[in-house]
């Protein structure tokens, strides 16, 4: 793989926490580009030293951590360091030390144990962030109807053809569930999550219900819960929470649950080509979850909920930006028009806008404060946005 997109808003988030932070970790899923960032990181330094832990000579040399680490100075960058969780309690102690000349980047696939290791040990001493595959802003407007086929890993996306696109994402599905997954100390049957990561596709942009998911696969719903907590914790599927608004109606409580890469969502369906996709029932789902994740991906945003009464209004994503709550609607639809539930929405959650996002090419007001906006698009929100706060 050749081609390097240029990822400039990640490495800003990676500089905006260094300006806190003696040190960082971006957490993502595996192959998601968390080294090749960390590797146009270290090249602007004067020193930078890399470590990575699937490397037997580094893993070697990281035995004795205090003794490897501490004469370092500059940026030094630690891949895989959930291979080696004792790291964080020795990294505590050097980011302790007055007058620290070296900084810490840390990598590793979105675990518990990196999670844990770098919030409890590390606690005021790390910053966090997020990386997931490619977003609208990196591949660009007018690639956006590749990166919903394909999804945001970037040999996913950068694949020669469809059929190596797909190949790669199967591939990759077999290897998280039969290597990484163990390798994250978690002990659960490789076939037993391929099920139950399969039904999550089928169910892709529906309320998540334990005891559907648990009488599916033959589990306790405890055990269900606990699958569903894997794949979130491993960034695979975002369990988007319930907004609940001080109203007199009854508002839904369970979270909606979407797989977060829009490529291994179709895998997991076998949709393998853009005609497959558009065919398919989950069409629609489909474009709702990719452009939820684009949206919130180009927004940087922390926060993020769906709003969804008994009564039938909803509201597909919530996001607070500057104190004023925007709206998001997701349709796979020519020409969408204003909707009941959509004005239901603008009052009942005082949103200053409300967005309509759709596959077509024009923008176009669909009501007060309710706006049709192309996919291509999205990667102008921030600025949109803060332009309505004004």
């Amino acid at each position: 793989m050749d081609v390097i997109l240029e990822r400039s808003s990640a490495l800003n988030r990676v500089a905006q926490s260094f300006r806190a932070h003696p040190a960082v970790a971006i957490l993502g899923p595996r192959q998601c580009g968390k080294s090749t960032l960390a590797g146009q990181i270290a090249a602007r330094e004067a020193t930078a030293t890399v470590f990575d832990l699937e490397r037997a000579a580094d893993a070697r040399r990281l035995a004795t951590p205090e003794h490897a680490l501490a004469p370092l100075r500059g940026c030094v960058v630690i891949d895989e360091i959930q291979r080696a969780p004792a790291l964080f309690e020795t990294l505590r102690v050097l980011l302790d030390r007055p007058g620290v000349d070296a900084r810490f980047l840390l990598l590793g696939s979105a675990s518990p144990a990196l999670t844990k290791g770098a919030s409890e040990t590390l606690a005021g001493r790390v910053g966090q962030v997020p990386l997931s595959g490619f977003d609208l802003s990196e591949a660009g407007p007018a690639a956006w109807r590749r990166l919903w086929q394909r999804g945001g890993f970037p040999r996913s996306y950068l694949a020669p053809d469809e059929e190596a696109s797909a190949l790669w994402r199967q591939d990759f599905v077999s290897t998280f569930l039969e290597r990484d997954v163990p390798q994250l100390g978690i002990n659960v049957p490789a076939e037993a999550l391929r099920r139950f990561w399969s039904m999550v596709a089928h169910c892709h942009g529906r309320l998540w219900n334990a005891a559907e998911f648990a009488s599916a696969i033959g589990a306790a719903r405890a055990t269900a819960r606990r699958y569903l907590d894997i794949l979130c914790a491993a960034y695979m599927v975002r369990a988007l929470p319930p907004w609940h608004e001080n109203l007199k109606k009854r508002q839904v409580k369970a979270p909606k649950v979407y797989l977060r890469d829009s490529g291994l969502l179709h895998a997991l369906l076998e949709l393998d080509t853009a005609h497959a996709l558009l065919g398919h029932a989950k069409a629609g789902a489909s474009f709702e979850g990719f452009a939820l994740e684009q949206v919130i991906s180009v927004l940087g945003a922390r926060g993020a909920y769906f709003w969804a009464t008994h009564g039938g209004a909803e509201l597909d994503l919530l996001i607070t930006v500057d104190g004023r709550r925007h709206g998001f609607e997701f349709k796979l639809s020519d020409a969408p028009g204003a909707t009941r539930s959509m004005r239901v929405a603008m009052a009942d959650l005082q949103l200053q806008r409300l967005w309509v996002v759709y596959p077509g090419e024009e923008e176009y007001a669909l009501d007060a404060a309710i706006t049709a906006l192309p996919a291509a698009s999205v990667p102008t929100l921030p600025r949109r946005l803060r332009e309505d706060s004004r």
